[in-house]
């Protein structure tokens, strides 16, 4: 039986969803396989080893050290490589995340290993497992299959479905001890301008915004419709360089990339770097005073009118919509 680890995500003691599409990615490699999810951090991970158990994983190891508090490379890379050296797994899976994308390239590096990064989907072919990830800013779509050595790999979150969460599942949960030595970088303290809730690169719905919003309290209509979407807010470059949010909620090519189920693009032009980071959307609605946008190429439904009053009007249905539910 092949062995696959599987590193969760933990964001404010509770495990990212991403987490559990890893475990399920792992599973669609081999559905044969022991399943290993793997989880740091600096408090009692025992409940979050439990978690990953009940969405698949067969068993979890557990690293709790207090240079597991924040994310840094030192800590988590030393940490990953003792789990790693310990486990001898034939296959690593982790989220293609702000964290997976900085730590994977160095694992991959110290193992000696190839890394197919950033997989929106896995296919089964014969002996073979495809691995299909986007290219050319989404574009184009390529498969990639391993021949031989470590499979190693990072989905890109919202892709893949999490298996059905199962209380009665349990596992053994081993909480490892780790010697993390001097680490070059030390996280004094983390201060968030991010809004509040979902992560944007998890979220099932996003209203994002562009320079069309014209100001930062433009972007208040924007928040009222996530909030009764119960998705939330994103922005373009542009937005972000006119200052009207902060670059914690960029979308595209620099900023982050979302798959949700519904995004809806309001005074975005959709210059080709935004599109990057969301035209695999599972549902596109654009909303510009501009019919001859670039957006609305990309779109599934378009809406050709003022934001100011399109977005208002649009919230105020939808909550009428909700009240006659």
């Amino acid at each position: 039986m092949s062995k696959l680890l599987v590193f969760g995500e933990s964001m404010e003691g509770t495990l990212r969803n991403v987490s559990f599409e890893a475990v399920a990615a792992a599973k669609k490699i081999d559905a044969d396989a022991e399943v290993v999810g793997v989880i740091f951090g600096s408090e009692d991970l025992k409940e979050q080893g439990e978690e990953i158990i009940r969405y698949g994983a067969d068993r979890a190891v557990i690293v709790q050290h207090e240079k597991l508090e924040n994310y840094t490379a030192d800590a988590y890379g030393q940490a990953a490589m003792a789990v790693i050296q310990e486990e001898s797994p034939d296959g690593i899976v982790m989220g293609h995340t702000s964290i997976g994308k900085d730590l994977t390239p160095k694992l991959a590096t110290k193992l000696d290993s190839g890394l197919i990064s950033d997989g929106v989907d896995i296919d089964n072919e014969g002996d073979n497992v495809a691995f299909i990830r986007p290219i050319y800013s989404g574009k184009a779509f390529e498969k990639k299959i391993i021949t031989e050595g470590l499979t190693f790999v990072t989905i890109r979150p919202n892709n893949i479905k999490p298996l059905e969460r199962n209380e009665s599942r349990s596992g053994e949960v081993t909480a490892k001890h780790v010697d993390i030595g001097d680490i070059r970088t030390v996280i004094k303290d983390v201060i968030s301008k991010a809004s509040d809730g979902v992560d944007l690169s998890e979220a099932n719905v996003i209203i994002a915004g562009g320079r069309g919003v014209k100001s930062k309290e433009g972007f208040e209509p924007l928040y009222e419709l996530a909030e009764v979407l119960g998705g939330t807010v994103g922005a373009s470059r542009g937005a972000c360089d006119a200052e009207y949010c902060d670059y914690a909620l960029q979308i595209g090519q620099t900023g982050k990339v979302v798959t949700p189920d519904l995004y809806i693009a309001v005074g975005i032009s959709g210059a080709i770097q935004h599109l990057a980071g969301m035209s695999n959307s599972k549902v596109i609605v654009a909303i510009n005073k501009d019919p001859e946008s670039n957006i609305f190429n990309v779109a599934d439904y378009g809406i050709v009118g003022d934001l100011f009053e399109v977005v208002p009007n649009l919230t105020e249905e939808l909550k009428q919509l909700k009240l006659n539910v």
